[in-house]
């Protein structure tokens, strides 16, 4: 058994020149393919109590500080987060959520959820925890693009204008799918 391997033509083989102009073209094209290496995050906000709230603009601005791109597009009822009267009179239900120091049958009680509100608000108050305004325009500081489902904005027939200033209003369900294709991280809160 013979280890001899046959020749290669000379002719065959690259020259240097080639060789290194073959590398550098590989390097232009895998630094063009590479973006600009920040990672993106997009976040869907469907809900609008006070507790729901906070998840979405706490990793917002989490993930803008670590250099995330991030978006966060509200729909539905996590609208009234980015509603300027709304946002500030976030109430929580004080029915269906196990962690709730109440029992269902008092929780449904008339009034019960004005109690397990400013529970809660008191809690935020005595934490020194920011307020959803707070968060929302320091989250926007940070660069935090905050989106507006227009779809929902007519339905529920708000005004644009009672938005925070800086939210993206006029943003369909299409370039939200696409904005979480694009990102790293998608999250549905």
């Amino acid at each position: 058994m013979s280890t001899d391997t046959p020749d290669a033509s000379a002719d065959d083989a690259p020259t240097r020149a080639e060789l290194a102009a073959r590398v550098d073209e590989l390097e232009a094209a895998l630094e063009e393919a590479d973006d600009d290496g920040q990672k993106k995050m997009s976040i869907i906000a469907t809900k609008g109590t006070l507790d729901m709230a906070y998840p979405p603009l706490i990793l917002a601005s989490t993930a803008a500080a670590f250099g995330y791109e991030v978006t966060v597009f509200h729909t539905f009822w996590g609208l009234d987060i980015l509603h300027e009267e709304k946002s500030s009179d976030l109430k929580l239900s004080s029915v269906g959520n196990p962690n709730m120091p109440v029992p269902n049958v008092v929780g449904a009680l008339p009034g019960m959820d004005r109690v397990t509100t400013s529970m809660m608000e008191k809690k935020i108050e005595d934490n020194d925890t920011a307020t959803i305004e707070e968060l929302l325009e320091t989250s926007l500081e940070m660069g935090v693009e905050f989106q507006a489902c227009q779809m929902t904005i007519d339905l529920m027939d708000y005004d644009e204008d009672n938005f925070f200033d800086g939210v993206v209003t006029g943003v369909g369900a299409a370039t939200a799918i696409q904005d979480m294709a694009e990102a790293d991280i998608q999250l549905l809160v």
